[in-house]
C-alpha cells in the first residue's frame, strides 16, 4: 500500500496526503527527476522563477529537474509547519517523516528557499501559526518577522 495518495490540497492546488498513519523516520516517496548541470538549470527558460519549478540542489555541478508527471513527490506543498524533511543521498533525494503524521494529513516540507530581495514573489499559502507569509526556509524567517516588527 502507498503511504500517501493525491487530493486537492488546502494550500495549493493538489497535494500529497497521508493514506495511513505514518511514523517519524518512515521514507515516505522519491523526489525523482532527470539529473542537470547546474549551469544548465541558470540558463534554461524553463527554470525561470515566474513560473512553478521543481528543482533541487544535489550539489555544486549538478540539480535535479523533477516537473516530471512521473515525480508524484512534486505535489508535496510548502509550509512553514512541515511534517517531512528531504534528504539527499548521491543523486537521490527522499521525503521522509520528520514527525508522527495522521491518515488524512497533508504532507509537506519546508522549500528552503533564500531570504533575498526576491522573496516577496513567492507568498506561502500554509496558514500555519509559524507562517510568514513567504516561502523562506525556517533559519532565515526571523528577517521577516523583523521587517514585520520593524514597520
Amino acid at each position: 500500500m502507498k503511504l500517501y495518495k493525491i487530493k486537492k490540497s488546502k494550500i495549493d492546488k493538489n497535494g500529497l496526503y497521508a493514506n495511513c498513519d505514518i511514523l517519524k523516520g518512515t521514507k515516505i516517496i522519491e523526489y525523482k527527476g532527470k539529473i542537470i548541470s547546474v549551469k544548465q538549470s541558470e540558463n534554461d527558460p524553463k527554470f525561470d522563477n515566474g513560473k512553478a519549478i521543481y528543482l533541487f540542489n544535489l550539489n555544486k555541478k549538478y540539480d535535479l529537474d523533477g516537473n516530471f508527471k512521473f515525480n508524484t513527490a512534486r505535489l508535496i506543498n510548502h509550509s512553514c509547519d512541515p511534517n517531512c524533511e528531504v534528504f539527499g543521498k548521491g543523486l537521490k533525494i527522499w521525503v521522509y517523516a520528520m514527525k508522527n503524521i495522521k491518515k488524512g494529513e497533508e504532507l509537506s516540507y519546508d522549500y528552503g528557499f533564500s531570504y533575498d530581495e526576491d522573496y516577496i514573489n513567492y507568498p506561502c499559502k500554509c496558514k500555519s501559526k509559524a507562517c510568514v507569509g513567504y516561502i523562506i526556509r525556517e533559519g532565515s524567517r526571523w528577517r521577516i518577522k523583523k521587517k514585520k516588527k520593524l514597520k
